[in-house]
């Protein structure tokens, strides 16, 4: 039988203790999570680039969201099964720490600030190696990463920020419901819906977007000289700033969105609609403590 929320929460704040445990004792172990959470999401951004160049709009609006979601939901089962860091995850788990007392507020943030490093150079890195590939200088891969940059940096800070909301309260939730599942195939399906979500929602993910913008960033002086070569194309620059059709633009209210959608959409509603009667009697007849997902 699925663990009730009461259950859930003691759950989520095992997850959060291990997670502690391992950046205390192993900062080089959790790290190293973090990267290879990083590169696994890039993994996912690889994919729905691949599958959605060259979708002809007119064909069905939405079909390349559909596409690029449905390649990029296992990204997600495999930080999962493989017990990896992301920190869009960890953020929804943390918070419930906090509320359950197994971690404090400064080592919460102390996490994400370690998590969001290493899942920042794991998908720069995966990225930079994809960019040095030959299968993605082609037109149709250029262009279209290069357009998906352009949306992304082109929003405005509140758009960025609302869509990033979006972002995690889907993601998170389902990654609490990853925990709350007590069978393999419950736990694939839980993991795939929240990036399936995500990404054909077109909504904002911080780590995600690191891997979806580095591409045409790194790619941008091939994509330059072939974008004159096409008929009424005028080429749009996007850089690594904080202006518009800036990478950092994107990135720091995609961050912000992420961590209010995770922590007050998700954390703080599962643990208010849990028992604390409820609660206190599982902690009360717990004998272990901390698990792994």
């Amino acid at each position: 039988m699925p663990a009730s929320v009461d259950e859930l929460v003691v759950r989520v704040a095992d997850v959060c203790a291990y997670k502690w445990d391992m950046l205390k004792n192993r900062p080089l172990a959790f790290f190293l999570s973090a990267f290879a959470g990083g590169a696994f999401v890039s993994f996912g951004a690889m994919l729905a680039l691949s599958v959605s160049a060259g979708v002809p709009e007119n064909m069905a609006v939405g079909f390349a969201n559909l596409l690029m979601g449905l390649v990029f939901a296992f990204s997600l089962v495999i930080i999962m099964f493989s017990g990896m860091t992301l920190v869009t995850a960890d953020m929804g788990y943390g918070v419930i720490g906090v509320f359950h007392k197994r971690i404090t507020w400064m080592q919460f943030v102390w996490e994400i600030i370690v998590a969001y490093a290493g899942n920042f150079i794991g998908s720069m890195f995966f990225m930079w190696l994809l960019s040095k590939g030959g299968g993605y200088h082609a037109l149709p891969w250029l262009v279209h990463a290069h357009a998906i940059g352009v949306a992304k940096t082109g929003e405005t800070a509140t758009q960025i920020f609302v869509m990033a909301i979006i972002c995690t309260w889907t993601l998170q939730t389902a990654a609490f419901l990853f925990v709350k599942a007590d069978d393999d195939v419950s736990k694939i399906f839980m993991a795939a819906y929240g990036p399936f979500a995500f990404v054909a929602g077109m909504t904002e993910h911080c780590i995600a977007n690191i891997g979806f913008l580095a591409v045409p960033l790194f790619q941008q002086d091939l994509y330059l000289k072939v974008a004159g070569k096409i008929i009424n194309h005028a080429p749009v620059i996007i850089h690594w700033g904080f202006g518009q059709y800036g990478w950092a633009h994107n990135q720091i209210y995609t961050v912000l969105g992420n961590f209010i959608g995770g922590i007050f959409f998700v954390g703080v509603i599962f643990q208010l609609v849990s028992n604390p009667k409820r609660v206190a009697s599982l902690y009360k007849n717990k004998k272990e403590f901390m698990i792994k997902l």
